[in-house]
């Protein structure tokens, strides 16, 4: 019998990533509760944030140093309004819980951008489809298994 660690390992694996999920003890609920118990720089943790573009998930994954300037990005790529998602539409999209969304693991493709910050960081460290898990990954990394944009979230 399979686990949802197993499942999302498993997803990992079949995409050619390297990355072991890690369990907690604990929700990890932001980038500064992840990055204190893993013990890294906050700017390395990939927060998986879902929102809506005219009833369409989009996906950005930014550095847990940023906030995502959904204007300046609506700019950059030609997009209408962006939403933050609703906790249900994420979770119909994404098939995982606001908190715990990971980059890949969805019922379908979700168009994906992926801060360019992230690049400064060997390893960075995303969520695994629940509060509890994450998994090491890298820049390079998370733009091939999402087939993801590298992008400036943030104007400054």
């Amino acid at each position: 019998m399979t686990n949802a660690v197993d499942d999302f390992s498993a997803h990992l694996r079949r995409l050619g990533s390297t990355g072991e999920v890690v369990e907690f003890q604990t929700e990890v609920p932001t980038a500064a509760a992840a990055a204190e118990l893993l013990g890294c720089e906050v700017g390395a943790i990939g927060n998986s944030l879902v929102f809506d573009v005219d009833e369409e998930p989009l996906l950005i994954i930014t550095s847990g140093a940023h906030r995502v300037d959904t204007k300046h990005v609506s700019r950059t790529l030609g997009l209408g309004r962006i939403r933050r998602a609703t906790p249900e539409f994420v979770l119909g999209a994404t098939g995982q819980p606001v908190g715990g969304v990971g980059p890949v693991g969805h019922p379908k493709p979700i168009r994906t951008l992926v801060d360019r910050h992230l690049e400064n960081y060997p390893t960075v460290w995303a969520g695994a489809g629940t509060k509890h898990r994450m998994f090491p990954t890298s820049f390079g990394e998370l733009l091939r298994i999402t087939g993801g944009t590298a992008i400036d979230v943030s104007a400054d």
